[in-house]
């Protein structure tokens, strides 16, 4: 399967989460969102300027386009999962970490918060807070980089050859 022939099928399965996807056809469909989201960049940049304290574009263009790319990028990649026999949902994984640690981060400055207003010497709770929530990050930036690299490597593994749980082979 080709770049065009890639695009244009992950285009037309926008948000079809059942079936197979080969890996030609999932790595050209991220390569033409990555292309697009670097184009859009540009095209922001010399439309709308950038901010000269961020060096970040002010444009909506590449945002824009990313939004609109998201869903058919998670279907490929979840189609993708299942043409290597495994649960498309699996592509959630790392979304689901983040959400988790980010409601955990909050939490955590919210309970200590409370604590605060309730002990004689609040400065005593800051070298704990501070412990709990470094440690916390690192950790859940390690479960972030196990799921990536597996994820990676998911993605990366051979078709199976035969009909699975999700459907006969994609075409390649």
């Amino acid at each position: 399967m080709g770049f065009a022939t890639a695009v244009r099928t992950c285009l037309s399965k926008y948000i079809s989460f059942s079936g197979r996807a080969s890996r030609p056809e999932y790595w050209w469909f991220l390569l033409f969102v990555v292309l697009g989201s670097l184009v859009f960049g540009l095209l922001d940049g010399a439309l709308f300027g950038v901010d000269t304290e961020t060096g970040e574009s002010q444009g909506a263009l590449a945002p824009l386009w990313q939004l609109a790319m998201f869903i058919p990028l998670l279907a490929a990649g979840w189609r993708r999962l299942q043409d290597t026999g495994r649960p498309g949902w699996y592509i959630l994984l790392p979304m689901l970490v983040s959400l988790v640690s980010v409601v955990g981060l909050f939490l955590g400055i919210f309970t200590f918060g409370v604590m605060e207003q309730n002990v004689a010497d609040p400065d005593s709770l800051r070298g704990p807070a501070a412990v709990l929530g470094l440690t916390g990050i690192a950790v859940i930036g390690f479960v972030q980089l196990v799921l990536t690299v597996l994820m990676l490597w998911w993605l990366t593994r051979p078709s199976d050859p035969d009909a699975n749980a999700y459907g006969s082979p994609a075409a390649s």
